[in-house]
């Protein structure tokens, strides 16, 4: 056998010593191999008893419960001991007495109206003359109020109160002297791309392109095409194509709106 061997047996036993001892679940117990807990002899004569008890047909006493009375808000109530439901009429006494309390109690907390104690004999109230609901559906409640005459007289008073406003001219734009592209767009009929007026020099579409690009918008294009001569120059280079349109603009929008 050589050192390395020695040395592995050597580390395996003190791992195995430093392990902790697994208790024996049996081991001690006064019925071995009941499991752990078990062994408390105490633990084990009760239930030896029970289990006699058991076995003589003899059933276990229930443990005691305590009593206690829950009072009501803002109620005193005097401590009473529970008992068994033998004397009914006695019984219904007290609940009689603890419903009168709880009107009590009831009246100071609400705003008046008669408690109505929960009970499948007891329906709830009707609330009458109440302004805040409206009996427009009810129809027996309309028909006595209102008729076809009626209605018709109130209709009537309703159209001498109706004024017609005829409309007006809109107002001008003060101050401003740009081209209007909607008034120039109702004035033109040719779609894009049609010819209608000659273009002398050639421009590139890298030229038309870069100059279109300095406008946030078409309309923005066209209105600076027309202040700057168009639609019969192009100074810009806008219009490449001599319709009138600079930079794409559509005028069939306009057009449509208008109804044309």
């Amino acid at each position: 056998m050589t050192i390395r061997h020695v040395l592995f047996l050597m580390a395996g036993a003190a791992l195995a010593a430093c392990q902790p001892a697994i208790p024996d679940s049996g081991a001690g117990a006064v019925n071995p191999g009941r499991g752990v807990g078990f062994d408390n002899p105490s633990t084990l004569a009760a239930r030896d008893a029970r289990a006699a008890q058991l076995a003589n047909g003899t059933v276990p006493a229930a443990p005691a419960v305590g009593t206690s009375t829950l009072p009501l808000p803002g109620t005193p109530q005097p401590a009473s001991s529970a008992r068994a439901v033998t004397d009914p009429q006695g019984l219904d006494a007290e609940l009689a007495q603890i419903a009168l309390a709880n009107d009590a109690a009831a009246a100071r907390a609400n705003s008046g109206q008669t408690v109505v104690n929960a009970s499948p004999a007891n329906a709830a109230p009707p609330v009458l003359n109440n302004p805040g609901i409206s009996d427009e559906n009810n129809f027996d409640a309309v028909a006595s109020r209102q008729s076809i005459e009626s209605d018709a007289a109130r209709i009537a008073a309703n159209r001498q109160q109706y004024e017609v406003i005829q409309p007006t001219a809109l107002p001008s734009r003060s101050g401003n002297a740009q081209p209007n592209v909607v008034q120039y767009a109702l004035q033109t009929s040719h779609p894009r791309g049609t010819q209608v007026h000659r273009r002398v020099s050639i421009a590139s579409a890298a030229r038309t392109q870069r100059n279109c690009a300095q406008y946030n918008s078409s309309d923005e294009a066209q209105i600076d095409f027309l202040a700057f001569g168009g639609p019969e120059r192009d100074r810009k280079g806008l219009d490449p194509d001599g319709d009138g349109y600079a930079c794409g603009w559509d005028p069939a929008p306009f057009r449509r709106a208008s109804g044309g």
